[in-house]
This record gives C-alpha cells, sequence and structure tokens, in this order.
C-alpha cells in the first residue's frame, strides 16, 4: 500500500462547486466595477483637461486662433505620447536583459576553459571559406621583388637631375623623346 496518499477533502464536490461559481461570481463583478471606475476617471480627466469648445458666434480671425491652440495643444500631447512610449520601450528593453542576466545566473552553466590552438594562415583560411579556399597565403611570396640593379639606375636618375628646368627643355619636343630611347 502507498504510504503518502492524499488525504480527503473535507469539503463535499458540489460545496466545493458552489464556493468557486460565488468566486467567480464575485470577480466578475469587481472587474466591471474596476472597468466602470476607470471609464469614470477617463471621463473625468478629460473634462478638465479638455472644456467643451464654444464655436459659436466666433469670427474667422477667433476660429483660426482657437485652431492655432488646438494644434498646439495636440503637439504637446503628441510629444508626451512619444516620450512615454520611448521610455516604456526602454524599461521593456531592461527588464527582458535583467530576465535573461538572471537566467544566466540561475542557470548552471559552465563555461569551458578554452584551450590555445596554432592554426596556420593556410587551415584558417581552409576552416573559413572551406571549398573556396584557393592558393597559400605565404605572404613572402606575394611580396613585389626589388632588385639591387634598378635601386642603382634610379639613384643614376635622380643624381643627374639637377635643375629641372634645364632637363624639361633637353627632352622636349621630338628630339628629347629620341635621347629618351637612346638612353
Amino acid at each position: 500500500m502507498n504510504t503518502k496518499e492524499k488525504p480527503k477533502s473535507k469539503i463535499s464536490a458540489s460545496r466545493k462547486l458552489s464556493l468557486k461559481i460565488l468566486l467567480l461570481t464575485k470577480a466578475c463583478e469587481d472587474l466591471e466595477q474596476e472597468k466602470q471606475e476607470r471609464d469614470d476617471e477617463k471621463v473625468q480627466y478629460l473634462g478638465e483637461k479638455l472644456p467643451p469648445l464654444q464655436m459659436s458666434g466666433l469670427s474667422h480671425d477667433d476660429l483660426m486662433n482657437l485652431c492655432k491652440e488646438l494644434h498646439g495643444k495636440i503637439d504637446t500631447v503628441d510629444e508626451e505620447r512619444y516620450d512615454c512610449e520611448h521610455k516604456v520601450t526602454k524599461h521593456n528593453k531592461d527588464i527582458h536583459e535583467l530576465k535573461l542576466k538572471i537566467q544566466d545566473l540561475g542557470g548552471k552553466f559552465k563555461k569551458p576553459a578554452l584551450r590555445k590552438v596554432r592554426v596556420s594562415a593556410d587551415e584558417m583560411m581552409r576552416a573559413l571559406l572551406g571549398s573556396k579556399h584557393k592558393g597559400s597565403m605565404d605572404l613572402r611570396s606575394n611580396l613585389k621583388s626589388v632588385k639591387k640593379e634598378d635601386v642603382k639606375q634610379d639613384k643614376d636618375l635622380t643624381g643627374e637631375v639637377g635643375d629641372w628646368r634645364k632637363n624639361v627643355e633637353a627632352l622636349s619636343g621630338m628630339e628629347g623623346r629620341k635621347k629618351m630611347f637612346d638612353a
């Protein structure tokens, strides 16, 4: 026989049902009363903030001023509404972030210790790009090689240049180009 049996309720099923019905009817009445109170508060607030408009007997200029005044009030209300919406979205975002932090703290997840792994550039590119990776990442082979003869020639050319005006006059026209190709 099971040692932990559920103790029998001292209240009969019909009594439980009648109590549930009473609780539900009371809750419905309370909800209706709260809704009525909110509607009354809304009407009262609007009555304070928006007095009834009296447009009869106003001239065209007075109506224009009234419209401008109403537009100003609408703008201020829209600004307040926007500010409130922005605050609410910011608070909701903060609440969501805090809930995530609580979940992270409450969880039993432990971050594993990361190991240092030596990976060459080629292996890393193959891992990232997969089959798209072509060629090797030997960076030294991609460097431009400079021959020592070219460096000496550049120094000779820069050594010859003294006054640039003489150089331009000597090389101007077809004769100058011919000299460049001959040299």
